[in-house]
Order: C-alpha cells, then structure tokens, then sequence
C-alpha cells in the first residue's frame, strides 16, 4: 500500500488570493479606506505576519457582532479556515506559488463601489482644510434640480481626502420642510447651535440618504426598495473634517443610482437618540438609554449603532406590543473606528406600538486609550471628544404609506412625507 503524499504547502496564488478577494480587496485597493492594497502578490507579501496577527486577535476584518444575537447577510467575521490559512502562509515564508493558479481579478467600478451612477453631485468647491486647529462641522445645501419624484436604490459618498474627513451625511430636504430655510445654497456654513443645553438635539433633521465613515458602506438596496427624493428636493451634505497637522483640500462626490420602476417598498433611516446625558469623570461603565416607538406596522431591515471614543458596548432590542422582547444586535466591544452597519438576514416585521430599544454604555475612565480626558464631564456633541449615543435603523414600508404615520403622534417630527 503506498504511503499517502504530504499535502502541498498554502501559496499565495492557490491559497490567499481568494481568501484576499472575498474578504479584504473591498477595502484593500487604490482610493477606499484601507491605508494599503492587497491586489496583488507583491502588495500582500510584506503584510503576511501582520494579517496573521490581525486575523488571530479578530480585528480584521471589522465585525464586532455577538455571534449569539441576530444573523446578518453582511456579516463579515472571517471563517476559520480562512484564518488558518492566512496564518499557514505567513508561518510558511509567504510563498508566492504557481502563475497559472492564480484567480481572475475582481472587476472593480473605477472610483464607486456600487453601479455606475445616474447622477453625481459635488461640493460646489473644494473646501480648504488648514493644518491644525478645530473644525466645526460644514454644510452645504445643494438643489437637487429634480423636477419628478426620483426612487434611489443605490447611493454612495466619497470623500476627496479621506485623510480629513471624519464622516459626511447626505440628509434630504424635501420642498416642505423649514429646515436651514433662508441659508443661501452652494456656500460652506455651521448650522447655528442651541444655547439650551437641556434640550435634546439628537434627532435626525430629515431624511438621511446616505454617509460615509471608515467601515460604512454605500446604500445598497434589492430591487423592489428604493429611498424617495421627492421633486424639488433639496440635499444637505454635511461633512466633519479634521485637522492633522498637514493642510489639504477636499471636494467631496456622492453618486445614485435610480430604481428602473417605482419600488413596491420605500426604505427610511430614521434613529433612537439621547442627547441628554452627562457621563462623569473617571465613569468606566456609564448607562444610555434611548427608544423609538411605532406609530404603523413597518419591517426592521438593518441597524447602525453610532458612539464616539468613548463608547464601550451597544445593543439593539425589540419590544414587541404583547411585552415580548427579542435582542437584535449585541456588540460587546465597540470600535469608533469603524462605523458598521448590521443589515439583518431577514428583516423582522414591527407591528404598530412595537418600540425599538438600545442600550449603550460608555468608557470616561484612564483605563480607555481612546479617552480625550477622562478628568472631564462628557455630553453630546458633534466633535470626536463629545460623545453621541445613536441607534440608525433602517425601515422597509408601503410605498405608498406617509411617513408621517410611522411616528405616534405624541412625538411626531420632521421627515419625510
């Protein structure tokens, strides 16, 4: 009986291209968030003990989902195997292998990472971002010029100089609305500040169509869901720039893609915010509640919990009408670098009087390296040494439902319509 033949050794070619493909070229290539490609051998080679380690420890690639909780279609941890293999090869030497077993690579939209879109829109014009010193952050309205109803199933925002820019929210203003009226469009401006600070500013303005921060991916939705902008709409781009002791330039783009028929289902991104708290000095484990209430039978699609530095866990319930309460999302171990959203395998049906519940805690203490200063009292605030305490959600409805009616009317607010 002849002896069996050793199995041959992990290669790049054979092995890490795919593992590389399906799980880090998103990121890992000219012009998006990673710092470094991985395209390619020659890319790859010098980074084989520091994929490893990343791999090992789970910092990469970002996912920080409780695997007990919820099941997500974008979940991103890496399988196992996977892992291993990376480990196989860095232990290995990180040999190069054979030409021939190399996949075919991916085919990449130039610049976009969703369809090539309807329509661009851009800062009117580049914002001169100086070297040092603080930013507030900067709007600017721009008129959308669309004289039809237009349905988005896609929508992406890129930034110039993702070296300065913090995060940027695209928000939707639609012809009825007061928000920021009188403001000239076309021009950078700081939204004026409310001098009472016992009133919550928390809540959304209006429609959020889509953002951008290291982690968060554009707008994808399936065909049938789209976002409205109605006719005559305006978009409000608001960007956070922040100073890193080089000047640069940014003249940030966002790009959408239109549904090709009027979708059965509108999707909105609305929040459960507190903007109350006060988090003491040296607090290691401070408690923020927030809650959302429905006001109509809706589907709960994706959620996207948002803190800052000093955020340390979040978790997302549901607290059905007869008192039954299911746990959505749990991430024990919050990373402010990497703004995720969790897009649900299934999305769950609401019905009306359903409320969608979060709970954060929250780190003041020396013991978090990413404290600014743990000798001071935190509140919400837009700059990275202020705290925010947000739980984005994506609904799926009727198209033909008015928003209006998924807010009780005890707490109606500004949307969409």
């Amino acid at each position: 009986m002849l002896a069996a033949s050793n199995p041959p050794g992990v290669t790049f070619t054979r092995d890490v291209a795919p593992v590389l493909q399906k799980n880090c070229q998103g990121c890992h290539r000219p012009g998006e968030a990673a710092p470094f490609s991985l395209l390619t051998y020659e890319q790859a080679r010098p980074w084989a003990k520091a994929m490893k380690e990343a791999v090992r420890l789970r910092k990469m690639p970002p996912w920080f989902a409780d695997p007990h909780y919820g099941r997500f279609s974008n979940d991103r941890s890496l399988a196992q195997k996977d892992a291993d293999t990376l480990a196989a090869w860095a232990d290995a030497g990180a040999p190069q292998g054979d030409s021939k077993d190399l996949p075919a690579p991916l085919d990449f939209v130039e610049g976009w990472s969703i369809p090539k879109p309807d329509v661009v829109f851009e800062l009117p014009r580049a914002y001169d971002i100086p070297a040092t010193g603080t930013i507030e952050y900067q709007k600017v309205i721009v008129p959308s010029g669309f004289t039809e109803d237009k349905w988005v199933q896609f929508a992406e925002a890129r930034p110039e100089d993702r070296a300065h820019v913090h995060h940027m929210i695209l928000f939707i203003r639609e012809p009825e609305s007061h928000w920021l009226r009188g403001i000239k469009p076309g021009v950078f401006f700081v939204a004026p500040k409310v001098k009472d600070d016992t009133v919550d500013t928390s809540a959304l303005p209006s429609d959020f169509l889509v953002g951008y921060a290291p982690g968060q991916p554009p707008e994808i939705l399936p065909p049938g869901q789209a976002k409205l902008i109605k006719a005559g709409s305006d978009l409000v781009l608001e960007v956070h720039y922040t100073t890193n002791g080089k000047a640069g330039t940014d003249r940030s783009k966002f790009g959408l893609v239109f549904a090709k028929e009027p979708p059965k289902e509108r999707v909105l991104t609305l929040s459960a915010t507190n903007g109350t708290f006060r988090i003491p000095p040296g607090e290691g484990n401070y408690k923020v509640d927030s809650t959302f209430e429905m006001g109509a039978a809706v589907k709960l699609a994706s959620v996207h919990p948002h803190m800052h530095g000093r955020g340390k866990d979040f978790e997302y319930r549901i607290v059905y009408p007869t008192g039954e309460t299911e746990t959505v999302l749990r991430v024990p171990r919050y990373n402010w670098h990497w703004q995720l959203w969790y897009n649900l395998a299934e999305p769950i049906a609401l019905p009306k009087g359903t409320k969608i519940e979060c709970t954060a805690h929250f780190d003041n203490s020396a013991n978090n390296p990413d404290n600014a200063d743990p000798t001071k009292e935190v509140t919400w605030g837009d700059q990275s040494w202020d705290e925010m305490m947000v739980g984005f959600f994506n609904l799926v409805f009727d198209a033909r439902m008015p928003v209006k009616d998924i807010f009780p009317a005890k707490v109606a607010k500004t949307g969409g319509g």
